[in-house]
């Protein structure tokens, strides 16, 4: 009995976390090291970003995965901070709703 109820609790996502204004997802393209990654944005640009401090050994990240971004008030186009990781299944819901648009995933 409790393994079937460990397998409906995998499956349900309790929350997720969209992206607000200003805020963009993208999927991590190349780690480059020093805590500095290339991230692939759904509005089209590819961003240098890194990990603040606050969030730094909370996430870890490998290529692939979805993630939020806030791009720097200078050089929007091209640099940003990552604010939050997905999980899998979180990515999963935001692909079905609409929010990877522009993203290949």
């Amino acid at each position: 009995m409790s393994n079937q109820k460990g397998k409906e609790d995998d499956s349900e996502i309790v929350r997720v976390r969209v992206p607000r204004a200003g805020q963009v997802l993208g999927e991590v393209e190349q780690l480059l090291g020093d805590r500095r990654m290339l991230i692939k944005c759904a509005d089209g640009f590819t961003r240098m970003c890194r990990i603040p401090g606050k969030v730094r050994r909370r996430i870890w990240l490998r290529e692939g995965d979805i993630v939020m971004v806030e791009p720097w008030s200078v050089q929007t186009d091209e640099k940003g901070d990552i604010l939050w990781k997905y999980t899998h299944q979180q990515a999963d819901w935001l692909g079905k709703n609409g929010y990877l648009k522009g993203l290949p995933v």
